[in-house]
């Protein structure tokens, strides 16, 4: 690890309070000229004696924006301190966990995964018209059918058609087959530019699409193309939990990735991270932006520094073996779950490496999905699936509940059956 590490509590907080004396002071400088302040302090008390050894709390209340992107170019500089500390998480997400070369990249700490996904699709679409004199018409997102909602979202608000890849049923895996024939489809109607997303834990399966199943076939049409990885949910986990993992910026053909903080690291929501090569995000400049030192490059513009300092503490409360270590726990009790279906001949889809355990409908009742808080694929009558997240707070005491109740009903069911 090269950024990295576990940090005491007196090193956190001495940390940030030195990110925090880096910027504008809102109570004590004559700051005339931002539309900003510290937080109101009739409602939020910056006097309480509590804040003091509550950094994240501290830095809340003292309200930095981090407007812009801190990686390119110039920041506003009243909040220059805690703009640092943003750095130092992107440097522990990119170089660390995602093997980027230092100073090889871009990003942001956006608000949000959905964000995060917009962001790239925006900024590929910008890339083949600036720099390849593309016409929008002629660029396509390609995604398989479990990828995340902020994909479409993505399509409707950038107008460019998304191409749905099926997968299959069982494996979740993505039909080469059906790729190849829906790209050789969309050549032939124009289209030369494509978007590719592809996933790294879908929110409903946690499934891992294998980004070559993309690459070889729009290199064999000799296709431009730019890679994208929404590890939105399994970016926390899957680099961790499979050391062997190819999905990251060793791979010269990945140019982006997505992952959010506010799932598996239990930061605050509306805490996703936006990382991409360096030469692509420039693409989005505003130039319009000209009161902003630096300008812009986000879609969401000014957003709250204290949710990078959120992600900060969290990362290196645990360093990096406290997080390995973390991730294994919940793998195991991940397995523990798997082992009992496995058991009561329950179907279900697991990616190995992921804490995602999705139970086929046929086996859940109505009684189940209310206690149980399980999430369907769909609200209809249409429903496949169901899924149970392994989370820090799912213990095994409460998946074996879940199984001693799913017996009862698996029960019921079968002497329903053998009456009949």
């Amino acid at each position: 690890m090269i950024v990295w590490k576990k940090l005491s509590q007196k090193e956190r907080q001495e940390r940030i309070e030195k990110a925090l004396d880096g910027n504008v002071n809102f109570a004590h400088d004559s700051s005339l000229g931002y539309p900003a302040s510290k937080l109101d302090g009739k409602v939020f008390y910056s006097d309480a004696p509590f804040l003091k050894d509550a950094p994240t709390l501290k830095a809340y209340v003292a309200n930095p924006n981090h407007i812009g992107c801190h990686t390119f170019g110039s920041s506003e500089k009243a909040f220059s301190g805690t703009q640092e500390i943003e750095r130092e998480v992107l440097n522990v997400l990119a170089v660390d966990i995602f093997k980027a070369k230092p100073d090889s990249f871009d990003g942001y700490i956006a608000p949000g995964g959905t964000e995060a996904n917009i962001q790239a699709i925006w900024m590929y679409r910008n890339y083949f018209i600036n720099e390849l004199g593309a016409n929008p018409n002629e660029i396509v997102i390609i995604a398989s059918e479990d990828t995340h909602y902020s994909i479409p979202k993505a399509s409707n608000l950038l107008m460019i058609n998304w191409l749905k890849i099926p997968v299959a049923f069982q494996t979740r895996l993505i039909d080469t087959d059906a790729l190849e024939s829906i790209i050789v489809n969309a050549k032939n109607e124009g289209k030369k530019y494509f978007i590719v997303v592809s996933n790294m834990g879908t929110t409903m399966f946690g499934a891992i699409d294998n980004p070559d199943d993309y690459i070889q076939i729009l290199e064999k049409y000799q296709l431009d193309f730019k890679l994208h990885i929404d590890g939105a949910y399994g970016g926390f986990v899957y680099p961790i939990s499979n050391k062997d993992s190819v999905i990251n910026f060793e791979n010269p053909k990945i140019s982006s990735v997505t992952i959010d903080a506010h799932k598996m690291l239990q930061a605050p929501y509306g805490t996703g991270i936006f990382i991409c090569r360096k030469g692509l995000i420039e693409n989005v400049l505003t130039k319009e932006a000209e009161y902003v030192e630096g300008m812009d490059l986000t879609l969401c513009g000014s957003r709250s520094g204290s949710n990078a300092i959120a992600v900060w503490m969290i990362l290196f409360t645990y360093g990096p073996f406290g997080w390995c270590e973390k991730i294994r726990i919940l793998q195991m009790r991940t397995e523990w779950l798997c082992e009992q279906l496995d058991a009561l001949n329950v179907k279900y889809f697991r990616e190995p490496f992921m804490n995602i355990v999705t139970i086929q409908a046929e086996y859940i009742t109505e009684q189940l999905e209310e206690k149980y808080d399980l999430v369907p694929q769909k609200h209809d009558e249409n429903n496949k699936w169901y899924k149970i997240v392994i989370m820090d707070h799912v213990e095994v005491d409460h998946l074996s509940t879940f199984i001693t109740d799913l017996k009862v009903t698996l029960n019921a069911k079968k002497g329903i059956k053998d009456k009949v």
